[in-house]
Order: structure tokens, then C-alpha cells, then sequence
């Protein structure tokens, strides 16, 4: 018996069940929310100064994945029109529909809860509080008032992926400090380069569904430009949380030099050039890289420290 696949909209056989579950697995984009948990964690070392309980880790971490799910589900609620027009988004569930609106709403609404519920009873009211603001702040003032009406959407939407390190240090302490705050701000930095390294690949997407991101509203050398300000604020900032986090010269050491890969990548950007497109994909996949190794070296950094 053929089966529909809810994602692909291809005949395979999955089970009509499986390809719900995976419609709503989908709903909270788990590639993107990856990335947020990686920072966590070592927010969560760098605030214990060694190894949080495993239970506090693990509520957290299952508080956070709920919780980026949730804004993500809202997300497509919130553009779903939009998704139909732009390529990279038109086999999305709710485009394609897997789930309804109604579904999608009481998914993103049950999960939201359900994350603020184990951050209440697992780890801190801070930690509540901040997760709170981090769902509101995605869903209203990132997806709703800054994506499309601003060029500069993800730079100040962006903050909405910063909020992880602070949950994680709360988790911890219950309070904040300038540790987690210079912290912060190397997401807040790294964010912008991050996506528009993408962006600029699905520019023509963007200009499609009506979405002023950057690379599809100005010209190259404006973009090139703007990634250059955000990657040294970024390699400032991760140097800052270095030196606040009293951790040792090596580790300040290392950061330069992944700061410089970053830089390196950003000088083969060039205007007009041929393979603008390739090196800019080069740069997101970097990022990432960057980020990643980032937040292993605060790990270790810290506990060897310790």
C-alpha cells in the first residue's frame, strides 16, 4: 500500500502516523534549534564554574528545545502565506497540509507551556522569565513587527537567539552577570553574518514573498560591509567573554584564531565576483563551525580550569 509523505509530498512508505509525527517534528525546525542548544550548555558550565547536575541539564535542555519549537510552530502559523511563495518554504507542513492552522496553534501552544512549566518546576524563576520573553519576543517583535517591515529585522530579531545563554546561566544561578551578557552579545554579532550568509543565496525568495532581508533589498557591497561590522563586534565580544569568564590565555589564544578563520572567510567575498554565492554558502557553513567550536572551548576552557 503507497503512503503520501506529508513533508516531500512524494508517495513512500512511511505510515501515515510517522509522517504526522515528523509534520510536527518539522513544525519546530530542530535544525535551527540545534544551534541554540549548543550555546546553552556551556552558559550552564561557565555560570557552575564545572559540571551543572545532569538533571538541571537535562531540564534545561528539554526546556529549551520546547521552547524554540514552540516560537519556530508559531512561526509558520504566523507565514504561512508567505511560505507559499518562497521555494525553500513551500514544502513546509502547513503549506503543504500536513496540519492545520488550528493543529499547528494548539501544538506550538502546548509545548510552549509545557517548556515553561519545566523551567518553573526543574530550574528558576529567572530562568522561566527569560524563556517567556524569548518566545514573545520571536513570535511578536521578530516575526510579526520586524521581518517584514525592516532590513535590519534579523539584527534586532536576532536577539531572540541570544536568549539561551542567559536561560542557562539563570538556570544555574538564579541571577545574571556580565559573563553571560558578553556571552550574549558574540550571538547577538555572529547572528547577522550567519543568516545573511544564507540569505544571500534565497535573495530571490525573499524579493518573491515580499521580505526586506538584506541581500535581497540592497547592493553587495552594503551587505559585504555590515557582515564585516558584525564578525569584528563578534571577535571583539568573544574575546571580552573570555576575559570575563577569568578563563585561561590559551583559550583567549584559541578564540583569536577562530576569530581570524571567520575574518579570513569574509575577505573571499567580492563584490560581482563569479562565485559570490559559493563563498558566502562557504561563510554559513563556517559559522556554524565557529559557533560550535566556540562553545566546546568554553567547556573545556572551564573545566579544565576548574
Amino acid at each position: 500500500m503507497l503512503r503520501t509523505d506529508l513533508k516531500l509530498g512524494v508517495k513512500t512508505g512511511y505510515p501515515k502516523r510517522v509522517s504526522l509525527i515528523r509534520a510536527y517534528v518539522d513544525l519546530m525546525k530542530l535544525r535551527v534549534v540545534e544551534l541554540l542548544v549548543i550555546t546553552t550548555l556551556p552558559a550552564m558550565v561557565l555560570a557552575e564554574k564545572g559540571l551543572p547536575s545532569f538533571g538541571l541539564v537535562a531540564a534545561t535542555l528539554i526546556g529549551g528545545t520546547l521552547a524554540a519549537g514552540s516560537s519556530n510552530a508559531f512561526n509558520m502559523v504566523i507565514e504561512a502565506e508567505t511560505d507559499k511563495l518562497m521555494a525553500r518554504t513551500s514544502k513546509r507542513p502547513l503549506v503543504v497540509g500536513t496540519v492545520s492552522h488550528r493543529q499547528a496553534l494548539v501544538f506550538a501552544s502546548a509545548i510552549g507551556v509545557l517548556s515553561l512549566a519545566i523551567f518553573q518546576i526543574f530550574t528558576t524563576p529567572l530562568a522561566t522569565l527569560l524563556t517567556a520573553l524569548a518566545i514573545f519576543y520571536y513570535v511578536v517583535i521578530y516575526t510579526i513587527l520586524l521581518k517584514p517591515n525592516t532590513s535590519q529585522n534579523i539584527v534586532w530579531g536576532g536577539a531572540a537567539g541570544c536568549m539561551p545563554v542567559l536561560i542557562g546561566w539563570a538556570a544555574v544561578t538564579g541571577s545574571l552577570t556580565w559573563v553571560p551578557v558578553a556571552f550574549f552579545m558574540v550571538i547577538f554579532f555572529w547572528t547577522p553574518p550567519h543568516f545573511w550568509a544564507l540569505a544571500i543565496k534565497y535573495k530571490d525568495d525573499y524579493s518573491a514573498a515580499g521580505i526586506p532581508m538584506l541581500p535581497s533589498v540592497s547592493s553587495q557591497s552594503a551587505v559585504i560591509g555590515q557582515m564585516w561590522f558584525h564578525t569584528i563586534a563578534m571577535v571583539i565580544s568573544s574575546t571580552a567573554l573570555i576575559q570575563l569568564a577569568e578563563l585561561p590565555v590559551w583559550a583567549l589564544c584559541a578564540t583569536v584564531l577562530l576569530g581570524a578563520v571567520f575574518t579570513f572567510q569574509l575577505f573571499a567575498l567580492k563584490e560581482s565576483s563569479e562565485n559570490y554565492d559559493r563563498v558566502a554558502a562557504g561563510i554559513f557553513h563556517w559559522s556554524i563551525t565557529y559557533l560550535s567550536l566556540l562553545s566546546v572551548l568554553l567547556v573545556v576552557a572551564q573545566l579544565l580550569s576548574a
